[in-house]
């Protein structure tokens, strides 16, 4: 099971945020930074989120972001405010080994087509972010249906991968919530990468039988709650 160490940037910096709230956002550090510390600590593959983008200014990073992904030399997959084509396409061209679409990918799911006939559907992930069942969009200040059902349309469309995240207990660093996990893996034949509430090993080992992809570390992992070491470990990631 991939690893994948979250950099989210706001306003330029790297930081963690609660529940997705802006005004809970914690800063550490650069996000150059916080990558090459992770790489350090053994991480093969970032999972890097332009948070400005999500909150609907998807200019605002763009020279980090470029600079991150031309640097660092390794898989990184890319969301936040990847609202076209062209957006995804200019990221793809840049060296993105995918790009995440969430609110595009529910307004515009042909988008998800268009996408992987040009790329490749294992380039195209479609963002599954679920709170209480439901799909959640626009910074997750709204919510347009059921979760499973997005994960089946994207699908169909074309997307070669998921990116689950529960939103109920994102940023909470209380654990997973696994049932809903197992649904959507079950519903559908994509791989699925998990994020939300991952705070321990046994969280990790517990999506790894359930049949996760992949997961994505944020919170636990700034705080020092959950170690990368630990957490590649658990996820057997060589394996």
């Amino acid at each position: 099971m991939i690893v994948f160490p979250a950099v989210d940037i706001l306003c330029g910096r790297c930081v963690q945020l609660v529940q997705g709230r802006r005004d809970t956002a914690t800063d550490f550090g650069t996000p150059v930074e916080c990558a090459r510390r992770w790489m350090r600590e053994g991480g093969r593959h970032l999972h890097i989120i332009n948070l400005d983008g999500a909150f609907g200014d998807s200019r605002r990073n763009a020279a980090v972001l470029r600079e991150m992904i031309e640097e660092i030399g390794i898989p990184v997959q890319l969301g936040g405010g990847i609202r076209s084509f062209d957006d995804a396409a200019g990221w793809l061209e840049l060296g993105v080994e995918r790009v995440i679409l969430g609110t595009s990918a529910v307004r515009e799911p042909e988008l998800i087509t268009r996408l992987a006939d040009q790329f490749g559907s294992r380039r195209i992930m479609a963002g599954v972010d679920a709170r209480q069942g439901k799909i959640a969009v626009e910074g997750w200040e709204k919510t347009a249906g059921d979760y499973i059902d997005w994960g089946r349309l994207f699908e169909t469309m074309g997307a070669g991968s998921l990116l689950y995240t529960n939103v109920d207990v994102e940023g909470l660093q209380r654990g997973i919530a696994p049932e809903p996990v197992a649904r959507l893996i079950a519903s559908v034949s994509l791989p699925v990468v998990v994020a939300g509430g991952i705070s321990s090993p046994p969280d990790i080992t517990a999506l790894k039988a359930i049949g996760a992809h992949g997961i994505v570390l944020g919170s636990a992992l700034y705080s020092g709650k959950l170690s990368l070491r630990d957490a590649l470990e658990a996820a057997d990631e060589d394996r």
